[in-house]
């Protein structure tokens, strides 16, 4: 319980909550520190979560029949718990198995094409014979074809609310259907209606849980690219179905392969492309282990200070706020916590920070 009201306490992120973690060794020793570290970062107000609504919490995933599953369990999945900002906690229900194997995410417009529908609905089913469960977002089109196809044989829904809220409303029954036959994976807590910051999150999950991202049909700058973009930067496979020039809906398909993905046309060039990464799909969840970063070496005065001069409201790398201060990666980082916990730090794409807004 001292976990899920750590992650649950206000400017608690999910690189702070490894960082926090790596430093003290348990939440409660963290929860217990806490109050000097936001001190020291400027903040004057020490607010967590109440105790109480972690207990709700905590029973009504129990009796709704779904439970919490911490990065470093052995249920967490091991790709996505190698992600820099994955989830520390995710809220599961149906088949935890299906964790355990190697996936593949289709990804696609909402308004897709009926022909782009079919093809991604075979495709899910072809797939899943395979022995390759089909990750997804729930949304309407593309995503909702390939769950579609795919349940028998294992699909997983990443959903941008808690874990009891449908949407959209027109998917009640795919997914209750998912949460008997396949598995439903949350990271907002229940009751958490979605609004439009909670679906980039769900998509890093998406991305970070499956060896591989194929798009079928996708606009520019929509959701899909995003979650192409982001498997990218993990390192993980990015495929895409092309389409014509002429079809708006092709055009980010277009461009990703473009760019690099790979244009495939079946389910066997899928599981060619991704067998690499089996192995490693089966190894275990990751630990926590002592950084090399956060230390307690919290700095002079001096080498704080040269620090906090260097931040504004530009976006900056770490390695660059290391390089400009003099001082060392330890005390940057710790000053860089210290600032999130006090509310006076965003961290953005690519490890990169910032002063809050």
């Amino acid at each position: 319980m001292d976990k899920l009201r750590l992650i649950r306490s206000p400017n608690i992120g999910p690189v702070s909550y490894r960082q926090l973690m790596a430093r003290f060794g348990s939440a409660r020793a963290v929860l217990e520190a806490l109050p000097d570290l936001i001190r020291r970062g400027g903040g004057k107000q020490v607010l967590l979560a109440n105790e109480a609504d972690i207990a709700r919490e905590f029973k009504f995933a129990q009796a709704f029949g779904a439970r919490h599953v911490f990065i470093g369990d052995a249920d967490y999945p091991y790709l996505l718990s190698h992600m820099d900002n994955a989830p520390p906690v995710i809220c599961v229900k149906g088949n935890l198995a299906l964790l355990a194997q190697p996936t593949v995410a289709i990804v696609g417009a909402r308004n897709a094409s009926a022909g782009a529908c079919q093809f991604a609905r075979q495709l899910a089913f072809e797939l899943g014979q395979m022995g390759l469960p089909v990750v997804s977002g729930l949304a309407r089109g593309i995503d909702s074809v390939a769950h579609a196809g795919s349940i028998e044989n294992g699909t997983i829904a990443v959903i941008a609310g808690g874990i009891d809220v449908v949407y959209p409303p027109e998917n009640r029954a795919l997914q209750e259907a998912i949460a008997e036959r396949g598995l439903l994976i949350a990271e907002q807590p229940p009751g958490t209606e979605p609004r439009a910051r909670h679906f980039p999150y769900r998509n890093r999950i998406i991305a970070g849980a499956s060896a591989g991202t194929l798009v079928i049909e996708a606009a520019p700058k929509s959701g899909s690219l995003i979650t192409a973009r982001l498997a990218a930067e993990a390192g993980r496979e990015v495929m895409a179905i092309p389409g014509s020039p002429l079809d708006p809906r092709s055009r980010g398909c277009n461009q990703l392969i473009r760019e690099g993905a790979t244009l495939v046309q079946n389910a066997a060039e899928i599981v060619e492309l991704i067998s690499p990464l089996d192995n490693r799909m089966l190894a275990p969840a990751a630990k926590f282990e002592p950084s090399t970063n956060i230390t307690s070496d919290e700095g002079s005065n001096a080498e704080r200070s040269a620090v906090i001069d260097l931040m504004g409201m530009t976006y900056v790398s770490i390695d660059e706020l290391v390089r400009q201060s003099g001082s060392s990666a330890a005390t940057v980082q710790m000053v860089l916590l210290e600032f999130e916990l006090a509310g006076k730090l965003e961290r953005g794409a690519g490890g990169k920070v910032r002063l809050a807004a």
